[in-house]
């Protein structure tokens, strides 16, 4: 019974659980493809304390991926997630402070480099590339309608197929 107790324990050390689990997912196929190793090429004059200039990159990527409309909700939003750190090889991700001031770092040429990067990285997986024009290219949209009112932040009036709205709305 300790032995089974004991096994338990220890299956419950290795589960983890992460609000990006879809984002974990997507972060180590891009690391079993390499996907981002073109971000390696941006050479930013900083020094290296406990992240590579590249590391700080892909958690700027990251931060976008998992909803950070801002630098500054990187505290909030993906540093408390050790579970997907751990899936990139780090204890825990970088201060907001420190993804800000590389963006800040950048020089003309950084980012002349970072752009020829991430055209490396879309050349690489875009379908479109590959796409024989001679037919339609589709594209799928998520045209749902979400609930907005006056307070909600961008919103703006439109037509959902199945929606009633009362005359007074309109």
């Amino acid at each position: 019974m300790v032995n089974k107790i004991r096994l338990l324990e220890e299956e419950a050390e290795r589960l983890v659980n992460t609000q990006y689990g879809s984002l974990a997912a997507l972060s180590a196929c891009y690391q079993r493809n390499q996907t981002l190793r073109p971000l390696e090429t941006v050479a930013i004059n900083m020094k290296t304390v406990a992240y590579a200039p590249a590391d700080k990159l892909q958690q700027v990527l990251l931060s976008i991926l998992s909803g950070c409309e801002y630098v500054s909700e990187v505290n909030t939003c993906l540093k408390p997630d050790r579970a997907l750190a751990k899936v990139w090889g780090h204890e825990r991700f970088a201060d907001q402070s420190t993804l800000a001031r590389t963006l800040d770092g950048l020089t003309l040429m950084n980012i002349d480099q970072l752009r020829t990067a991430v055209t490396t990285i879309w050349r690489q997986h875009s379908h479109t590339l590959a796409h024989d024009w001679r037919g339609f290219l589709w594209l799928d949209f998520d045209l749902s309608g979400l609930p907005c009112g006056k307070g909600a932040e961008a919103s703006t009036k439109g037509y959902f197929s199945g929606k009633k709205t009362s005359p007074d709305a309109s």
